[in-house]
């Protein structure tokens, strides 16, 4: 009978202690936002690649033209362009992210087979100003943000060669991946 009482009692004075932190309160609150549309943007390759892939080829450039540090060469155009976009969103942006980003300079790294040395690919925005990858979101990148007209936009860049020393001969291959933002 002790026994069953002091079991007892024990059960009921560790139960309080295992609950006294569920009764303290909060620690904090989550918020969760979100938005639902009634139809998402379709990305067109516009030629250059398939409808959510793009490859943009860089001309062949010599050793020389990029022989000091900040040289840059093969300034290449490609575009991004969105159709079918609900008439409820106003803007688009893209954001990089992934692939062969540089997280120190912002350029994408040569991820090349024989690659060419000291050679990265520095992507500019439509005003031609070049963007820095490694940024927290795409203002941080300085990624333009192009109006949707008629549910359609074209968010238009440029790919060019750049010199992060005497550069040597090879191929140059970079990815990145591309998210679009709408507004």
């Amino acid at each position: 009978m002790k026994y069953s009482l002091l079991a007892a009692a024990l059960a009921l004075g560790l139960s309080g202690v295992a609950n006294a932190d569920q009764n303290s309160g909060p620690d904090g609150t989550i918020t969760i936002n979100g938005k639902v549309i009634a139809q998402t943007c379709q990305v067109d390759g516009n030629g250059l690649g398939t409808a959510d892939n793009k490859v943009v080829n860089l001309p062949d450039v010599l050793t020389t033209a990029l022989a000091s540090t900040g040289d840059t060469a093969g300034d290449t155009s490609f575009q991004i362009s969105v159709t079918g976009c609900d008439a409820s969103l106003s803007t688009v942006q893209a954001y990089f992210s992934g692939g062969d980003v540089n997280s120190g300079n912002g350029r994408l790294d040569n991820s090349a087979t024989g690659a060419a040395g000291n050679v990265q690919v520095q992507l500019l925005n439509g005003s031609d100003n070049p963007m820095d990858l490694s940024g927290a979101d795409a203002s941080a990148q300085s990624s333009q943000q192009v109006a949707l007209s008629g549910g359609a936009a074209t968010l238009s860049y440029k790919a060019r060669y750049y010199a992060t020393g005497a550069s040597s001969a090879g191929a140059v291959k970079s990815t990145v991946d591309f998210t679009l933002i709408y507004q």
